[in-house]
């Protein structure tokens, strides 16, 4: 049982490392077994088809994101908004090694089979959304704290902030480095400190004051 749970997990990295690199429609079976140093028997023993083990590599992608994303330090800011920001620097700060090791396998598939793979696409875009929605505490609390209420949610900003990323990601891809999503994240950094900071934006949503 062992043998047979360590072949499984060795197939589900495989399959994150190649799709990410190669894209899920040109990614076979053979790659996704060579990568894991796997028989295609030993595949058939564990999916059923490369749909069914994309569905499994995107349950597999959450469960590993939600372990990191879980303890990373951007939780011990002291309070909502430095929380939001820290996450921002979070995000830039894993923009480490190659282009596959940091961009997300959620987005890539979803650029790709959100017409031809439905099922897939919907699982990565319940991967995409629930991770924004651990944001949302966040910042309903630090649109409290300073006093905004705009025609803006928390949802949607949370929901801007994964646009911003995986926007990101895909100017890496196109550029070939990691540096131009990392400035994308300075951008997003600017945007939510003018938002919730002093600048006109702020001025523009804040909560208006009673008259005595």
């Amino acid at each position: 049982m062992r043998d047979q749970h360590e072949s499984k997990t060795k197939l589900l990295d495989a399959t994150l490392k190649v799709v990410r690199a190669k894209g899920y429609s040109a990614t076979r079976i053979e790659d996704v077994c060579a990568e894991a140093g796997l028989t295609k028997g030993s595949f058939f023993h564990h999916f059923k088809s490369k749909e069914d083990l994309a569905l499994a590599a995107v349950a597999h992608w959450d469960a590993h994101g939600s372990q990191i994303f879980a303890t990373a330090p951007y939780h011990d800011a002291g309070n909502p908004l430095s929380r939001l920001i820290a996450y921002i620097e979070f995000r830039k700060a894993i923009l480490t090694g190659e282009l596959p090791d940091f961009t997300c396998f959620a987005g890539t598939i979803i650029q790709e089979a959100y017409q031809t793979h439905p099922d897939v696409s919907a699982a990565c875009e319940r991967n995409i959304s629930s991770h924004a929605k651990t944001l949302e505490a966040d910042v309903r609390a630090a649109m409290r704290d300073h006093g905004i209420r705009g025609t803006w949610t928390p949802e949607s900003l949370a929901l801007h902030i994964q646009a911003v990323i995986q926007g990101g990601f895909i100017l890496a891809k196109a550029k070939g480095s990691a540096a131009v999503a990392a400035e994308s994240l300075d951008h997003l950094r600017r945007y939510v400190e003018l938002l919730f900071g002093t600048g006109r934006t702020r001025r523009w949503n804040r909560t208006p004051s009673k008259k005595h």
